[in-house]
């Protein structure tokens, strides 16, 4: 639901250009806007998912995500860009400011509940498919989106209804999240991670007495998460790779509408959105069978992408229909499976790391922080991407996210070394028990 109401904006870019009267660099810093504050609210909202109840902070994201639609919904009913250009545009920014705060919820604080969930042994060795498979939900609320908006303009009715819908949804699905459980131990089920916490409870209660109650493990701090191996890199890394697929995620439905109409604009864009399904299942599967070499996965996706982006940069303005399906789809894949797999399967590893000591309050600040710098990234990127193509054409872009590609994957050269050639097990053994 988080990701029907951030991807149906992008699928109406075209209208609310044409129709709405915003400007492209409006619309360009909208998406900046976003991303700013999409970062700083990962890094908060990963902590507060590691804090407070994690299912309560789901439920004020969807809630707040289907108000911050609504009030834009008001805005063009009331035409506030005619009323006074100054005024809609600085009320729609405004909006965008809070709507990625509340978008910010769903990603590190969902990760989160997966952790406490999937944490027995089979689970970890499986980890990569896993959440991979989980994965595919954000993926899934990117079609919707895209379908929901071909409806609409196919059907004929206003451009608004597309960003109303996933409003009116986003209000139904936070009402169904406060119900949802958030820890096994909260209706009894023992998993591993719980029955530690009931020894070391009978433990206390044995010393302490039996007033003591079960509070479970300390959240872990900033500054501890990013001592934890690669943390930082991967962070780094990911706000390139984030960038690429942002760039992709919100301009490409506005790239397709200068050549097509808007409904084949929109159900083109979708197949780059359902390659992204598949692409973090096969990294998390094949990372799984290579066993958990995710950054060797990771940069072999890369190389081909940077491939096909080339390509892209070279033919995308002269590309039909059918061949642009085609390379979006596999661009998808490409561009899905490291993007899924760092933000889940990968922050899912490093969380288990010796030196947090199994604490499973800390996969959602350390997804955060990754999902966080990542976006911060990402948001800077964004700016690049209106005066580029207008000063450039739109085979610039594809070249400068061929050059976020290489970069992206520079940054994690060191763990992908260290995959491929691994210190010699005594070795390892000693770095792991220093790391403690």
């Amino acid at each position: 639901m988080a990701h029907f109401s951030r991807k149906c904006y992008s699928t109406v870019k075209q209208q609310l250009q044409t129709q709405a009267g915003y400007s492209p660099l409006i619309l360009s810093e909208m998406d900046t806007v976003f991303m700013g504050t999409y970062a700083a609210g990962n890094i908060i909202s990963g902590k507060l998912g590691d804090t407070f109840n994690p299912t309560t902070v789901l439920a004020i994201g969807l809630f707040g995500s289907g108000f911050c639609l609504f009030l834009i919904n008001v805005s063009l009913w009331y035409d506030f860009v005619g009323f006074s250009m100054t005024l809609g545009n600085f009320f729609i920014i405004a909006v965008y400011f809070l709507f990625g705060f509340f978008q910010s919820t769903g990603g590190p604080v969902g990760t989160a509940v997966m952790g406490n969930w999937f944490c027995d042994k089979k689970s970890i060795e499986n980890r990569g498919l896993i959440f991979g498979l989980w994965t595919c939900h954000q993926y899934c609320g990117d079609v919707t989106a895209a379908i929901c908006t071909a409806m609409v303009l196919g059907a004929g009715l206003p451009y608004w209804w597309a960003l109303l819908i996933p409003a009116l949804t986003n209000f139904g699905w936070g009402f169904l999240t406060m119900r949802l459980i958030a820890d096994p131990a909260d209706i009894g089920i023992i998993t591993p991670e719980v029955r530690i916490r009931m020894e070391k409870l009978a433990a206390k209660r044995a010393e302490q007495g039996d007033h003591v109650q079960d509070e479970g493990p300390a959240p872990i701090t900033y500054a501890n998460a990013l001592k934890i191996p690669m943390v930082a890199q991967y962070a780094f890394a990911f706000g390139f790779f984030k960038l690429t697929n942002y760039v992709l995620f919100f301009w490409l439905p506005y790239f397709l509408g200068k050549h097509f109409d808007p409904v084949t604009a929109n159900l083109i864009a979708s197949l780059y959105s359902v390659g992204m399904m598949p692409g973090g299942i096969i990294v998390g599967y094949v990372s799984d069978l290579f066993g958990g070499r995710r950054a060797s996965v990771i940069g072999t996706f890369m190389g081909f992408l940077f491939v096909f982006l080339f390509i892209f940069s070279q033919k995308s303005e002269s590309l039909t229909a059918i061949p642009l399906l085609v390379m979006l789809g596999i661009m998808g894949i490409l561009v899905g499976g490291p993007n899924n797999i760092i933000t889940s399967a990968v922050a899912a590893d490093l969380a288990s790391h010796p030196s947090v000591r199994g604490n499973n309050k800390s996969l959602g600040t350390v997804t955060g922080l990754i999902n966080g710098c990542g976006a911060i990234t990402a948001s800077i990127g964004l700016l690049a991407v209106g005066p580029l193509q207008a000063a450039f054409g739109w085979s610039s872009v594809w070249l400068f996210l061929m050059a976020c590609t290489f970069t992206g994957t520079a940054l994690m050269g060191t763990k992908i070394y260290e995959e491929l050639f691994p210190a010699p097990a005594g070795y390892a053994e000693v770095e792991a028990n220093l790391a403690v």
